[in-house]
């Protein structure tokens, strides 16, 4: 059977395990925490980063790898448009999360509210956390107001790599105790929250809230 490797703090981590959910694939999960990893994980995972992927003898490792891997591997259901502009906006989104977003929800929200205090005894900077609400994420849910749309995913017509890419960062964010003002960025409110409850993404937030929530 296959396995995952990394905790599931991680948005990258989440990210793996949602499309591992979406198309029934089976496998073990090892709750690697990426600080000071073993020169035998660096095998699997050179950076020493999380997540990586063990199948048979093949490992990997890097988020949008594996699941580019998994969609090989098992190609239903799809979690990349067919259309090509809509398969190149899907990519888009997974790496607006996982290259921009994660910049502010993750070291500057999610640490400080609930790493640091929670796991290593260190005073969250709740100064930073304030200036990154108020000023650094704005413009974040701004560009995204004008792109989810109403039909509940961001790119093509079905649940994406796009979609999961996005909104295991919000997820992070939620256990922070933030979310999206309904009132200034409605469109983005409703995809989260339809995002939120599908069952791939509802069975892994209903695990790891009694862990991470602020």
């Amino acid at each position: 059977m296959p396995t995952l490797y990394g905790i599931s703090a991680s948005p990258y981590v989440r990210k793996v395990r949602v499309a591992l959910e979406e198309k029934g694939i089976a496998y073990e999960h090892d709750p690697v925490v990426p600080m000071n990893v073993s020169a035998e994980y660096k095998k699997i995972s050179p950076l020493g980063k999380v997540p990586a992927y063990r199948d048979g003898d093949h490992t990997l490792a890097d988020s949008s790898v594996i699941i580019a891997y998994l969609e090989k591997v098992k190609p239903q259901p799809a979690l990349y448009p067919s259309e090509p502009y809509e398969f190149a906006r899907a990519l888009w989104f997974e790496e607006y999360g996982d290259s921009a977003l994660v910049t502010v929800t993750g070291p500057k929200i999610f640490f400080q509210r609930v790493v640091a205090p929670k796991f290593l005894n260190q005073k969250c900077d709740e100064a930073m956390v304030q200036k990154a609400v108020s000023e650094e994420l704005p413009p974040f849910f701004d560009y995204l107001e004008g792109e989810v749309g109403e039909g509940g995913v961001v790119a093509g017509t079905r649940f994406s790599i796009g979609d999961i890419g996005l909104v295991t960062h919000f997820v992070n964010l939620k256990f922070a105790g933030f979310g999206v003002d309904a009132k200034r960025w409605p469109k983005l409110a409703r995809y989260v929250d339809h995002v939120m409850a599908r069952p791939s993404f509802k069975k892994f937030i209903d695990e790891e809230a009694p862990i991470f929530s602020a």
